[in-house]
């Protein structure tokens, strides 16, 4: 890459990529997973880059190209890794909520990508309704409905042992 179009590109890329990169985590519950889905959706900006600059909010066009590209790649099934039942032990404990986090991951894991994809964008990136249902193409009506159900369904299956976490924090 050279020339302005490409600076700007790589500037973009290296400010708003961590944020992608956690909400592709996420979304996928795998690192790995998680940095070739922000590969891909780099990938697709640079194609239209010079559209996606002058654009009002070329964040929130990432961040709508990183989520349906992981809903994308979820219904065509493309991916050949599958996520490992054995979550090795860590040398050291940096944050006091990796109990909770890991709780969390383990519950987004066993929803369907459409649910884990409302309730990131509702309630981890704190999108509006109206945000959420234009990334999915869904009407806010089934935005709503679905992160209702959703929501009960965690709760159903984190059980009491979420709250027993998020009080220890």
């Amino acid at each position: 890459m050279s020339g302005p179009m490409s600076a700007d590109f790589e500037e973009f890329a290296q400010v708003r990529g961590g944020q992608l990169l956690r909400t592709a985590y996420l979304l996928t519950g795998d690192w790995h997973l998680a940095e070739d889905l922000v590969q891909e959706t780099f990938a697709k900006l640079y194609r239209k880059w010079r559209r996606v600059r002058t654009m009002k909010s070329p964040v929130a066009y990432a961040h709508t190209t990183l989520v349906r590209t992981f809903l994308s790649m979820q219904r065509l099934k493309r991916s050949s890794e599958y996520p490992s039942e054995y979550v090795p032990d860590t040398a050291a404990r940096e944050r006091g909520d990796i109990e909770l986090r890991l709780t969390l991951m383990t519950g987004l894991a066993g929803m369907s990508p459409s649910d884990r994809a409302v309730l990131v964008l509702r309630y981890w990136e704190d999108r509006s309704v109206e945000e959420t249902a234009e990334i999915l193409r869904i009407s806010p009506g089934a935005v709503r409905v679905r992160a209702k159900r959703a929501l009960a369904r965690l709760r159903t299956t984190l059980g009491s042992g979420l709250h027993t976490l998020a009080g220890a924090r």
